[in-house]
Formats: structure tokens, C-alpha cells, sequence
């Protein structure tokens, strides 16, 4: 069903285009996808999640059970692959890239599970049919064009729960005050209110727990810091001294390092299967 005449599965095809209105390569070219997870995970020597992972992980573990088969679509480095793999009976993981695969499977050995099988494939283009307890993915959307067949698949393929998660904003504060100056932000496009309309469109009212969170990036250098903070300004000319004002609001100086905290938040999207 249409609801006050959005389409909102439309809406999100419409909004994976960037500023200048082209679909980022990534978004559209595998090779390109595959790349970039590559470059990632050769940083990597070891699995380590993200710091705010484990506040996502409370919220996330209370909602399984022990005797659960959970499938969990596009882990990437594995923020919550293996707290949940430690939780349950087993745990099935789908990833379109060959090199995050290779990573969690010599990640999965070098812990000692024996509870998971790993999947190269996509999710969105996957044909298989199994069902599991759980089916599970974070932050793993922004390539689904098909939003809408996509979250009709995860409750087809579930038995008990369907769980959807992102991270949200607000966007780093001094973008917010740059933009109330009358800035040009590139700000986020899509988010989770998004998916909260499509299941709404689906006919599936899910519940939403809103899990807050802290990032502290560190710089070692002033210059490095205003570089990674500017990348979203889109005028082409712009007062960096005005720029490095507001900044100093929001950055502290600690043993020659720079440190700038913010809050943001983590969606958790859930439902028990529609039709099952």
C-alpha cells in the first residue's frame, strides 16, 4: 500500500543518488565494492570491533535465544558476528565480498568456532530459500536497490524475528552549525526512518529501539583534523578560518593529540515474520 501518496521504496532509489544526482560507483559496480572491502580488510590483522559495537550488541543479544539459527547478511569485519556466534546454535553469514569471506572464515578458525558457515553471495540476488530463527543485518543496505524485495526476503527467510539495524545521526555537530550558517552539507540521504516507512508500506509495523552512542575520533595533527572535517562542505569556497572556529568548539587538545567526541545513534528495526 501507498500512504499519503509516497512510494517510499521509490523514495529510497531516488535518494542513493549523491549531491550531483549520479549513483556512487560503489553503489552500482561489484568490483569496485569488492575493492574497497579488500583495501579495509588488509588493515586488519585481527578482528576488532568498533567501539560503539558493543552497545549495539546489548540490545542486539537480548532479542536471541541459545537454540537459534541466525542469518546475518553482509557482517562486514564482523562488529557482531561473533558475540552472536558465541550466543547461539549456529550462525550462517552472507557477504558479497570474497575478501570480507576470507577474513571472518580465518577469524572463525583462529577463535575455535565451529558454528558457522559463511556464504559468497548476495543477499538481494541469493535464490536459495532456507529459513532460519533470526535473520539478522546491520548497515549492510546501501546497495539494495530493491529495498522493498529485499526486506520481504529477510521475513520470508525467517521463522521467529527479523532484525534490521543502522546507525543514525545527527550528523557531527559543526556540520550542523556550518549548515545553519548557510553552508552547503552533504549530509546523509538515507537513514533509518526510511526503512521504518518502507515496512510501513509493506504492511509490517516493526518496533524500533533507539541505542545511544558515543564516537571519539583522534587526530595527530590540527591540519589532519580540519582536513577529515571539511569533506562534507560542498560550496567551493569557504571561509576556513570560520571553519576552524566552529571546530574549536567541539575539538579538544589532550597530549598533543586532537580529540573530537560526538553522540550518535544506532536504529534497532525488529518483527516477527508476517505470513509465518
Amino acid at each position: 500500500m501507498k500512504t499519503d501518496n509516497f512510494d517510499y521504496i521509490e523514495l529510497w532509489k531516488q535518494a542513493m543518488a549523491d549531491h550531483t544526482g549520479k549513483i556512487p560507483n560503489r553503489l552500482k559496480d561489484d568490483a569496485a565494492e569488492e575493492a574497497f572491502w579488500s583495501s579495509k580488510v588488509a588493515e586488519k590483522k585481527q578482528h576488532k570491533a568498533d567501539p560503539y559495537a558493543k552497545h549495539v550488541q546489548q540490545e542486539l543479544l537480548a532479542l536471541l535465544k541459545q537454540d537459534d539459527h541466525v542469518l546475518e547478511i553482509g557482517p562486514g569485519w564482523g562488529n557482531y558476528t561473533f558475540d552472536i556466534a558465541k550466543e547461539v546454535k549456529k550462525l550462517t553469514c552472507i557477504d558479497s565480498s570474497k575478501s570480507i569471506i576470507s577474513f571472518l572464515e580465518s577469524q572463525a578458525n583462529e577463535k575455535g568456532f565451529e558454528n558457522m558457515e559463511l556464504i559468497h553471495d548476495k543477499w538481494e540476488s541469493d535464490t536459495k530459500r532456507d529459513r532460519y530463527d533470526v535473520v539478522f543485518g546491520f548497515n549492510c543496505y546501501y546497495r539494495m536497490t530493491e529495498i522493498g524485495q529485499t526486506l520481504l526476503k529477510m521475513n520470508d527467510s525467517a521463522a521467529r524475528l527479523v532484525i534490521v539495524g543502522m546507525t543514525t545521526g545527527p550528523e557531527k555537530p559543526h556540520y550542523m552549525e556550518l549548515k545553519q550558517r548557510g553552508y552547503t552539507i552533504n549530509l546523509r540521504k538515507r537513514d533509518y526512518i526510511h526503512i521504518l516507512n518502507v515496512l510501513y508500506q509493506l504492511g509490517i509495523l516493526a518496533d524500533c529501539k533507539i541505542v545511544k552512542l558515543k564516537s571519539k575520533k583522534i587526530y595527530s595533527t590540527y591540519e589532519e583534523m580540519i582536513r577529515d572535517n571539511t569533506t562534507k562542505i560542498l560550496d567551493e569556497h569557504f571561509s576556513y578560518d570560520e571553519v576552524k572556529t566552529i571546530l574549536n568548539k567541539y575539538v579538544m587538545e589532550k597530549e598533543g593529540v586532537f580529540e573530537y567526541e560526538y553522540p550518535f545513534h544506532a536504529a534497532l528495526m525488529y518483527w516477527n515474520p508476517k505470513g509465518n
